[in-house]
């Protein structure tokens, strides 16, 4: 049993506090000398912490786009930062040298998928069918490469793409010149997507596919580091600190998985601010998981 397991030292009932948190923030933060909170779920680039497989995923995803690759596919389980990879790629590139079209609802059919594509980069869809969209998406794509700029498409979610739009997406990047690729394609997924992609009549489409990456769940060690970082860039000065015992516990019941690390620490926080205490401990924990189904 951790030592700080048996702590009880409550100013009143739990599920009180837990009922009038929505009026905590200003002096939750205030309580821990934090500028913002250190655990939102949002895809915040500037709270991505780069573990290694982090690294290795964005490298990958620079690397497809600056050799042109083509088709570039990065997996993860739900919350392991896949989007928050994207979008820390995306504040990275340069304006002047890319133009990028972001969809985040892949539940599209093919002329519904044109159409947002063509609206991300900025032009009123013109086309009355499917044919004339990709004429009018051609046509663009020649005039910004010719005015030398390069084009990303990513899709998000990409799992829920139907088989129909994912061969769609393959004859889109048959767009070209004598000299390269039109449109470079990235396709964000669940490990669904890349059972899907296995599928035998995908198969011409997965051998377009020359970047692969995937990222999987912290170990605990990058669970501290994890913490750490969000800390930080909150603007935490040593308060509060999360004890080994509380970084085991949250290792063991989110799986490493950080946007449910992120969802149990926001509460284990509000836990040791009731408390009135710089440390997160396994009670806190405790008391976080009581209220959340992780």
């Amino acid at each position: 049993m951790p030592p700080d397991a048996k702590e009880k030292a409550w100013p009143g009932p739990w599920e009180k506090h837990v009922e009038a948190s929505h009026g905590l923030p200003a002096m939750y933060l205030q309580f821990f000398g934090l500028r913002e909170p250190p655990f939102n779920v949002t895809p915040d680039p500037k709270f991505l912490h780069l573990s290694r497989q982090h690294e290795e995923a964005l490298t990958h995803l620079r690397y497809g786009i600056e050799e042109k690759k083509g088709f570039i596919v990065l997996t993860g389980e739900v919350g392991c930062g896949k989007t928050t990879v994207c979008r820390l790629l995306l504040n990275e590139l340069d304006h002047d040298r890319y133009d990028t079209a972001l969809i985040l609802n892949p539940r599209l059919g093919e002329e519904e998928l044109l159409h947002a594509i063509l609206s991300e980069l900025g032009v009123k869809p013109q086309g009355k069918n499917r044919t004339h969209l990709i004429n009018q998406l051609n046509k663009l794509l020649l005039e910004r490469i010719a005015a030398g700029k390069r084009i990303v498409l990513i899709i998000d979610e990409s799992q829920n793409l139907s088989f129909e739009v994912l061969e769609h997406l393959r004859l889109l990047s048959n767009l070209e010149t004598d000299t390269q690729k039109l449109l470079q394609i990235i396709l964000l997924g669940q490990p669904e997507l890349k059972a899907k992609l296995q599928e035998k009549r995908l198969r011409q489409l997965r051998q377009r596919i020359l970047v692969h990456c995937e990222l999987h769940p912290l170990d605990r060690d990058e669970v501290r580091a994890y913490l750490q970082h969000r800390l930080s860039v909150a603007g935490a000065n040593g308060r509060p600190r999360f004890t080994s015992w509380a970084i085991r516990r949250i290792h063991k019941h989110t799986g490493g998985v950080p946007r449910m690390i992120n969802n149990l620490c926001d509460k284990a926080l509000l836990s040791a601010y009731i408390r009135s205490s710089d440390e997160v401990s396994w009670f806190d924990v405790g008391r976080a998981l009581r209220d959340i189904t992780l």
